[in-house]
């Protein structure tokens, strides 16, 4: 929604329709026009549309683990133009927060986070994006701030 009232057509996509009917009630509310779709990131995505020249993943990358990660990585490439860029923002395995080690942690709302180190990041990236950046920042959260692994990165033609 910040980016849609910046005057960028934005496509969001939960594979949660009360998260979806949320997100379109709230864009109304504020006034900005989206496109919002239920769908399923690590499943057929060609009734999103694109080509787009931009994607964004803001802490949604350590809601999938390992084993179909490859898969969403290829899904976000084969909507992006060549030269679409990609940010992804996740949480790093030296997050302290959700019992503080290991990588699959529980939260207090009984999902399971996989928490991810810049290199296994990289490594599952570079195949289909080149890495113009990335860093480990400090972002805000509910529960407090949160080391987060974040990347910025195009689309390999």
């Amino acid at each position: 929604m910040y980016l849609a009232g910046r005057g960028f057509r934005v496509t969001g996509v939960d594979m949660s329709p009360a998260a979806i009917e949320m997100a379109r009630k709230n864009a109304e509310k504020r006034g900005v026009l989206c496109t919002f779709i239920v769908a399923d990131v690590l499943d057929d995505l060609g009734g999103v549309g694109g080509p787009f020249q931009f994607a964004y993943d803001w802490e949604l990358l350590h809601h999938i683990f390992p084993p179909d990660r490859d898969r969403y990585v290829r899904n976000v490439s084969n909507l992006l133009v060549s030269g679409g860029m990609y940010l992804s923002v996740s949480f790093h395995e030296d997050d302290p927060h959700f019992g503080g080690s290991g990588k699959y942690r529980r939260t207090p709302i009984g999902t399971t986070l996989y928490f991810s180190s810049g290199e296994e990041l990289f490594d599952l990236f570079s195949p289909h994006f080149t890495i113009i950046e990335s860093k480990v920042r400090t972002i805000p959260g509910t529960s407090g701030t949160h080391e987060a692994n974040c990347f910025l990165m195009v689309k390999v033609s």
